[in-house]
């Protein structure tokens, strides 16, 4: 099981503070210090540099303790919910990570699903660039997450194809270069193009989500580039024409090992893939 002193530093390290941990634990400050400074000790290490207007901050060591703290806290966790589905009293907290368009086009599906069978979990989705949907998997902040290729070092499994299309311009096709200037993308889409290309964010105009982007070339802000999936959501009415060279992409999805998921969230997993295949 999990040590005590080390619930007590996942905590101070997920929340920069040690007011706030004594708070959410409801135990003394000087509890929690005491506790960390005999955590460094015994492990040798200094685990925090103290920041007077960040608060606390992880060492480059304690970056490394925190994941294989979050680790141990995920297998602890998987145990209890193993226990859980022998007694068919399936619970415990399921967190995703999804890029927008994947929680609109198959996620909401699945959700409906899996809550009418099982009410007693708790799912947390957390939505993000394919940047951060990165991140989140790499620290083990997420049980498994719906994102776009490519998947790194990560176990994937691909769910639907995708490409970026050219929305507002009065060409038959829009030609893709280094140093291509003045469209307008959405977040997770130029972080897409960006990889392929030698694209300048300050010499484009890039927006947090699709719906700001297809609004811009509406009225006549220019031409956009965006994923033919997303665009399909928006509702917007824009003419549509190819890039070239043709930038296709993939969502899928990807985990540390899809075959070794928590139960709940391999449960959670087959439910999308009947939301999406009808599997």
């Amino acid at each position: 099981m999990i040590s005590y002193s080390l619930r007590i530093f996942l905590s101070v390290a997920e929340r920069g503070s040690i007011t706030k941990t004594a708070n959410e634990l409801f135990i003394s400050q000087p509890a929690v210090s005491k506790t960390i400074k005999s955590l460094e000790q015994k492990l040798s290490l200094k685990l925090f540099h103290r920041d007077k207007r960040h608060g606390l901050i992880l060492t480059d060591a304690g970056e490394k303790i925190f994941l294989l703290a979050k680790q141990m806290e995920q297998l602890e966790e998987r145990m209890y919910e193993t226990s859980f589905l022998e007694k068919n009293l399936l619970g415990g907290k399921l967190r995703i990570a999804s890029v927008p368009i994947a929680t609109t086009l198959i996620l909401s599906k699945a959700l409906r699903l899996y809550r009418e069978k099982y009410p007693a979990v708790t799912v947390e989705i957390k939505e993000g660039t394919p940047a951060d949907i990165q991140k989140l998997l790499e620290s083990y902040s997420a049980d498994f997450a719906i994102t776009y290729s490519p998947f790194g070092n990560f176990d994937a499994e691909i769910l639907l194809d995708d490409e970026m299309v050219a929305i507002g311009s009065e060409k038959n096709f829009v030609e893709f270069r280094d140093g291509i200037e003045n469209l307008i993308f959405c977040r997770a889409g130029f972080e897409l193009v960006r990889k392929l290309f030698n694209v300048d964010a300050e010499k484009n105009l890039v927006v947090q989500n699709a719906e700001t982007a297809v609004k811009l070339v509406e009225h006549g802000n220019g031409v956009g580039v965006i994923s033919k999936l997303v665009l399909s959501t928006t509702g917007g009415r824009v003419k549509i024409c190819p890039v070239v060279p043709s930038i296709k992409t993939q969502i899928g999805l990807a985990a540390h090992n899809l075959n070794d998921l928590s139960p709940i969230a391999a449960e959670f997993v087959r439910f999308i893939k009947i939301s999406v295949r009808g599997e």
